[in-house]
């Protein structure tokens, strides 16, 4: 009786296939994807071709150190995320300091995950996994979010269902990059906390940011200080702006007849100033408008 027709075996094992330069899977639907995509083997390092989107930026030595000696006691616990390229080629997505370590540690291969993915979702990957790293500072979060918006084109909302955070964090971490590069750096150094960063991030002069900085540096000042301080900083910088000339009143006094409802004016050293028109109703803003336009 004939054997019953069965899947041809593979014929070599799995790291032969995954070594042959001429084996070139990119795509779920190339031959023998099924074979290597979600699999985990033995790779060797130097066929680990670093990611060029990497976006962490600083590997602490210290830490390498510690990390490539936990490796030569128990080895390499969690695999390094990969994805196969060209010939027997891989380029690493995520685990770069693993990859460091194992170095230091003198191992030749590395225990890796194979993914496919093209290069947006490399350096998607790459991103939420750098993001989801307990030990980055508020300012490599704010630029690994800031990148995901602006390069894999999502927006805050999608973003906080990628990463599982709050929209208001993410628009908190990346409002750390409208402050100072001083101040900026004084964050990611840890002279200050993201909580000044946030308080800071409200004054907008650049000088009297960094003023601020320096007093929170030198006095060691708490987040509720620095809070109040840039609360009286607004409140001195408006007041420099309500200067108003005699001519200026009596704009505002003649608008204020003419409209029949309070209006105040204020300008600053250079002339230029604004002024506030009072409603308290939707009719009420009409008749002021039609006043405007000379309506009845």
């Amino acid at each position: 009786m004939a054997k019953s027709s069965k899947k041809p075996a593979l014929g070599r094992g799995l790291s032969a296939l995954l070594n042959d330069p001429n084996n070139k899977i990119n795509s779920a639907k190339d031959k023998n994807a099924d074979q290597v995509i979600g699999t985990i083997i033995e790779l060797q390092i130097k066929k680990i071709k670093t990611n060029p989107n990497q976006p962490r930026t600083y590997f602490n030595e210290e830490a390498l150190k510690e990390l490539s000696s936990s490796i030569k006691e128990l080895g390499v616990i969690q695999p390094v995320t990969v994805r196969k390229i060209l010939g027997d080629q891989y380029e690493l997505i995520s685990g770069e300091r693993r990859i460091r370590a194992s170095i230091m540690a003198g191992l030749q291969t590395i225990p890796a995950f194979i993914r496919l993915a093209n290069d947006q979702e490399s350096l998607e990957m790459a991103l939420v996994e750098n993001i989801q790293r307990q030990d980055l500072d508020p300012i490599e979060i704010g630029l690994s979010y800031q990148r995901l918006i602006d390069e894999i084109q999502l927006t805050q909302d999608q973003l906080s269902e990628r990463v599982g955070k709050k929209r208001s964090t993410i628009t908190n971490y990346i409002r750390l990059l409208k402050l100072d590069p001083i101040v900026q750096t004084g964050i990611r150094d840890g002279f200050i906390s993201m909580g000044h960063g946030r308080a800071l991030v409200n004054v907008e002069d650049s000088k009297t940011q960094l003023e601020l900085y320096q007093l929170i540096v030198k006095k060691g000042l708490s987040v509720r200080a620095v809070e109040e301080l840039v609360r009286k900083s607004k409140k001195t910088t408006l007041k420099t702006t309500a200067y108003q000339p005699v001519f200026v009143s009596q704009a505002a006094n003649q608008l204020s007849d003419y409209l029949k409802t309070s209006v105040s004016a204020a300008t600053n050293s250079e002339g230029k100033g604004v002024i506030k028109i009072n409603f308290e109703s939707q009719e009420q803003l009409q008749q002021i408008l039609n006043r405007i336009k000379g309506e009845k």
